[in-house]
């Protein structure tokens, strides 16, 4: 069965940047002139998803205004000669099916997950977390459904992270199958350095089989009465195999100020645009602050 849809759990509150997230959801944060979720929808129309599931909440509704139509912003830049412009906000908001589900209470990102459920029905779906950007030069998203189409299994993306930050993620513990391909035999929620079994760090992007809402809806909570995913994976591993595929993509999470922060700087020095008057302006910052 193919996998035609993406589900996109960004109901959470976005504690760490109150009070800007009192009124703006995190994920509609700019990178310079572009939303972060942007980034992760255009990430699944290059793979070929289409059909995109925004799990929301009531304080989420600046998500669905960016991508619906603005007939008259398009009016607007048509009449000024904006053609680029035009085009791209044309693009986002003509090319995917959005298809927005509450989550009314906020149980965690296992819960987030199983709301979507009668919308996704019973084929294999992707999750993208809403607040990591990846940049690779090949999809990662395209990569898991090729290992799906071989496997016929779930699929977990990881990225190899320093031994000393493996307590800030979900870590994996899996045996190499080949290039880049395990099979997961456990994993473990921020582990301490000693305990880690590896040094592989669940980054954000998931293929599930439909088999994950049965383990969802049995798995019991935990810390604030949370539905852990993690807890969820860890249940589906006891019925069949899970595979995780090592990727070696830029990974920015901008869901920390300082990750947020690190994410707008690396994407200026990109930009031909920005990244000479940013190098200058940083120079003199050093210049300034050795002189304090």
């Amino acid at each position: 069965m193919e996998v035609r849809k993406a589900v996109l759990p960004v109901a959470g509150w976005g504690t760490r940047f109150l009070p800007a997230t009192k009124a703006m959801p995190k994920e509609m944060f700019p990178i310079i002139d572009k939303p972060v979720i942007q980034f992760i929808v255009e990430e699944c129309l290059d793979a070929g998803i289409e059909n995109i599931i925004f799990v929301t909440g009531r304080h989420k509704r600046p998500i669905e205004h960016h991508f619906d139509i603005n007939t008259d912003l398009e009016k607007h830049l048509e009449s000024c000669g904006k053609t680029e412009l035009l085009k791209n906000i044309m693009e986002i908001s003509r090319l995917i099916n959005p298809i927005y589900i509450r989550q009314k209470e906020q149980l965690g990102l296992g819960h987030a997950v199983l709301v979507a459920e009668p919308v996704v029905g019973y084929e294999p779906f992707i999750v993208c977390l809403g607040d990591v950007i990846l940049k690779d030069e090949e999809n990662v998203l395209s990569r898991m459904m090729e290992v799906y189409k071989r496997f016929g299994k779930s699929v977990i993306a990881v990225f190899e992270v320093e031994e000393k930050d493996v307590s800030k993620y979900g870590i994996i513990n899996g045996r190499y199958i080949e290039k880049d391909i395990y099979i997961i035999d456990d994993l473990v929620e921020k582990p301490k350095v000693e305990e880690a079994p590896s040094r592989l760090a669940i980054v954000g992007r998931y293929l599930f089989t439909p088999r994950i809402f049965e383990k969802l809806k049995i798995t019991p909570p935990g810390k604030g009465g949370e539905i852990q995913l993690t807890d969820a994976i860890k249940l589906l591993l006891e019925e069949e195999a899970v595979y995780a595929i090592k990727i070696d993509s830029k990974v920015y999470d901008t869901g920390t100020p300082m990750g947020y922060i690190q994410t707008i700087l690396d994407f200026a020095l990109q930009r031909e645009d920005l990244r000479d008057g940013l190098i200058k302006y940083i120079k003199s910052l050093i210049i300034e602050t050795s002189e304090v």
